[in-house]
């Protein structure tokens, strides 16, 4: 009997990190039974996943994007900081960034994001909730998708339906997709792991 090599995961985040907390957070846990978080990337300070991942003893690296001249030197670095941690699949947890083609190339139907939608409603923009707010829909949600060189398309993974109800507002409705936020990537890396043991 052979022992799985359990996936190596990298997270990118850019802001204070909900998501990434939550996953890292499911991962101390145990609940991550294939998948090993090896590497979190983070810009902003204060960052609740950093702290969290310094707990677990996950390394973790600060890399500031205006610290490079163009973004191709700053996703170049990237690439190399992730593959040095042999990296298999990557998380796309609020990073505001668009990764371009050296990046996608080099880790190709390995880049996963999440965006605040269901897709193909509200795509290419940073204020989904609100616009689905804006719009009247009553139904809204979150998907998880592999990316490719276009924003905010690529193979659909998971999606979860959120209702909207006539009182919601942005702060009612925000803590509905923190909830199901975790509760959609944990699906998508149980996905994950039972794809990559089926190669």
């Amino acid at each position: 009997m052979t022992l799985e090599k359990p996936i190596n995961w990298a997270i990118l985040v850019t802001g204070w990190g909900k998501n990434a907390y939550d996953i890292i957070q499911a991962y101390g846990d145990g609940q991550l039974k294939k998948s090993s978080i090896k590497l979190l990337i983070y810009e902003e300070e204060p960052c609740g996943a950093h702290d969290l991942a310094k707990e677990y003893q996950i390394e973790s690296l600060q890399i500031i994007k205006s610290d490079f001249n163009t973004s191709r030197d700053y996703q170049q670095y990237l690439i190399k900081q992730i593959q040095s941690k042999n990296i298999d699949y990557i998380l796309l947890l609020n990073y505001k960034y668009i990764i371009k083609e050296d990046m996608l190339a080099s880790f190709p139907n390995r880049m996963i994001n999440i965006h605040p939608s269901l897709f193909p409603s509200f795509l290419g923009t940073k204020t989904a909730i609100q616009e689905a707010l804006d719009y009247g829909v009553k139904i809204t949600g979150i998907t998880t998708h592999i990316i490719d060189d276009q924003v905010d398309k690529g193979l659909i993974l998971k999606q979860e339906a959120i209702k909207i109800k006539t009182k919601d507002t942005f702060e009612s409705l925000y803590p509905k997709f923190a909830k199901k936020g975790k509760k959609i990537l944990l699906k998508t890396i149980d996905h994950i792991e039972k794809s990559h043991f089926k190669k």
